[in-house]
């Protein structure tokens, strides 16, 4: 019975979302990756003491960097360590998601923005957008949308 508890808190569980992305992007793709971490922001993700706001990716060298993600670290991790909370972590992609990842950022002028980070099977993934800004007008008219759904969901609840 233990066992069945513990595979189902593994797998999905949201560790972080970056909210931000879908109000300054039009998010059209999403891909999955790994990431390259060290012990210490390990602890610190199963504790949920990261942010992913200010964050994006970068390719550099045909590789994927994730710059600006904020990892607290623990006052109860390793005395020897000096961690650094905003470090360049590299994002583990299969080669044909990353070319196919630099031909949309260099060609067509896409951004590659974080837009969660979750645990799946014991492992942390961040799961990578593809987007366009959004200008002005167009977060005004999604502010608009959104605020129109929820309207007509309440004018449909009350009769």
């Amino acid at each position: 019975m233990a066992n069945k508890a513990n595979k189902k808190s593994q797998g999905g569980a949201t560790i972080a979302l970056n909210k931000k992305a879908k109000h300054d992007f039009f998010i059209e793709d999403r891909y999955e990756a790994g990431i390259a971490l060290q012990g210490w922001e390990v602890k610190s993700l199963r504790e949920g003491r990261v942010q992913i706001k200010e964050s994006y990716v970068t390719i550099k060298d045909n590789e994927a960097f994730l710059f600006g993600a904020h990892i607290v670290p623990l006052s109860t991790a390793s005395s020897h360590i000096h961690p650094d909370p905003t470090r360049t972590r590299k994002l583990l992609l299969h080669r044909s998601e990353l070319n196919k990842l630099i031909g949309l950022v260099e060609r067509k002028g896409y951004t590659l923005v974080p837009t969660a980070l979750y645990w799946k099977k014991g492992m942390a993934k961040l799961e990578i957008g593809i987007a366009k800004g959004k200008k002005m007008h167009d977060k005004r008219a999604s502010d608009k949308d959104r605020d129109w759904k929820r309207e007509k969901e309440r004018l449909f609840k009350h009769s």
